[in-house]
């Protein structure tokens, strides 16, 4: 949303020209050093935070052994068992608890596999794809672009309201996002009237939330599926899949193009 809204700015107060473009180029490098700044600020001061402690606090109380680490270790030098072993059967243990919490969120993962891969291979790729506007000219894809990420950003804030009980209903809406193939088709190659504005702007808004919407439910969903010890197994599984998605989706994405 902030650099949608930055290019919007940059684009209606520079000129077009190739010192306008240097411009708006040096700004967005500005603006960019500011926000990781800030976030490496955040970073620090998260963990400081009574929240973070007390959510720390309870995952290390969740773990097995946590508070008996050092005695395990004499326990397995009182009765000879090598280390080597010992960590080797811990590890073995370790797997199988993966493959477990696997198990119990691979539809959560899968979901989120799918939202993304719909998701970029549709947009920014249909921009491209001719996508013309007598009223907006050139603001049109710009706008299109605003579009996505500010309902992209509501749905996500939607969570804050309401989230679905059940993940069942989430990967279904998930899968029913597949729908957007036909519709955003109708709008490149459809009738005249699926090819003005209006379509066009509420199926990017639809995409955009629904996009944001479903991601930000997955996420709070698939931690609850498991134990608290399995939390942070969970968030590394939906992060793999999240990327899978999104390099997937981006590789589909060339289909509009091509």
């Amino acid at each position: 949303v902030l650099v949608s809204v930055l290019r919007i700015i940059t684009k209606a107060s520079l000129p077009q020209t190739p010192q306008g473009l240097q411009r708006s180029a040096q700004l967005y490098f500005i603006v960019s050093v500011l926000f990781m700044a800030t976030c490496i600020l955040c970073l620090n001061i998260l963990h400081r935070l009574s929240i973070m402690k007390y959510y720390t606090d309870k995952k290390l109380s969740a773990l097995p052994y946590h508070n008996s680490y050092i005695g395990d270790l004499k326990q397995i030098n009182l009765t000879g068992t090598p280390m080597s072993t010992a960590f080797s059967t811990e590890q073995t243990n370790l797997k199988t608890e993966f493959w477990n919490t696997w198990k119990k969120i691979k539809w959560n993962a899968v979901g989120i596999l799918m939202i993304y891969v719909v998701t970029l291979s549709i947009f920014p790729g249909y921009i491209t794809d001719g996508l013309q506007s007598k009223i907006l000219r050139n603001w049109y894809p710009i706008l299109l672009i605003t579009t996505y990420n500010v309902f992209d950003l509501v749905g996500k804030c939607l969570t804050a309201m309401y989230v679905p009980k059940a993940t069942v209903k989430v990967v279904w809406a998930c899968s029913g996002r597949l729908l957007f193939y036909p519709l955003f088709a109708a709008c490149m190659h459809g009738p005249r009237f699926f090819r003005t504005e209006i379509p066009v702007v509420l199926l990017t808004s639809a995409l955009g939330l629904t996009n944001g919407y479903l991601t930000s439910s997955l996420m709070i969903l698939a931690p609850k599926c498991v134990p608290t010890k399995e939390a942070e197994t969970v968030g590394i599984i939906m992060v793999l899949f999240l990327g899978i998605g999104l390099a997937a989706g981006s590789l589909a994405g060339w289909l509009w193009v091509i």
